[in-house]
C-alpha cells in the first residue's frame, strides 16, 4: 500500500482504487465496479477519482479515455479519423496547451447550449416536440457555425499576437524574420 494520503480535493470526491488486476473497486460502495458503471457516474456528474491502488498514481484520464475507446468502437462514432489525426498532430506542438484549452471551453460552450434547450424543451407538448426536433438541426448547425466562426477569430487573434511576440523577442536579439 502506498503512504501517500490523499489530497483534500480526492477526500470530496468518490474515490476508485485500480488493481493490477485491472479490477475497479469503488470505496464509497465498497464493491467492484465495471467501466460501464464508471460511464455512469460521468453521465451522473458524479465526481470521482481513479487511482492506483499500489502508487495512489491518479489514473483518472487513462479510465476515462478507455471509456471514450469504446464508445467509438461501439454505434456511431463521435470523430472522424481526420479529426482524430488533426487532433494527434498537435501533441508535442506549441499549440498543445491551446488546443485542450480550445477543445474544453467549446465542449463547454455546447454543453451550456445543450442544458438550455433541455430547460425550454420542458414546456413543449408532444406536436410541439415535433416541430421543435425539426427546428434544432438549422438551429444548431447556425449556433455551432457562429461558434466556430468565433473560435476561429480568437485563434487568429493568438496567432497574430505570436508572431508580433516572436518578432519582438527575436528583435532584442537583434535578430530578424
Amino acid at each position: 500500500m502506498s503512504s501517500k494520503k490523499p489530497d483534500a480535493k480526492r477526500q470530496a470526491e468518490r474515490v476508485i482504487k485500480k488493481y493490477p488486476n485491472r479490477r475497479l473497486y469503488d470505496t464509497s460502495s465498497s464493491s467492484y465496479i465495471t467501466l460501464a458503471e464508471v460511464k455512469r457516474l460521468v453521465m451522473e456528474c458524479e465526481q470521482f477519482v481513479v487511482c492506483d491502488a499500489k502508487t495512489g498514481e491518479d489514473l483518472s484520464r487513462s479510465i476515462l479515455m478507455q471509456i471514450i475507446l469504446e464508445e467509438e468502437a461501439n454505434g456511431s462514432p463521435m470523430f472522424t479519423a481526420p479529426v482524430l489525426s488533426n487532433i494527434i498532430r498537435f501533441y508535442g506542438h506549441a499549440m498543445q496547451g491551446v488546443m485542450g484549452d480550445y477543445l474544453e471551453k467549446n465542449i463547454q460552450s455546447l454543453m451550456q447550449v445543450q442544458s438550455k434547450l433541455g430547460e425550454q424543451s420542458k414546456v413543449l407538448t408532444p406536436e410541439m416536440w415535433t416541430q421543435f426536433m425539426g427546428l434544432q438541426a438549422p438551429l444548431m448547425q447556425g449556433v455551432m457555425g457562429s461558434s466556430i466562426e468565433q473560435s476561429k477569430a480568437l485563434l487568429e487573434q493568438f496567432q497574430e499576437q505570436m508572431a508580433k511576440q516572436t518578432e519582438q523577442m527575436l528583435g532584442s536579439f537583434g535578430l530578424k524574420r
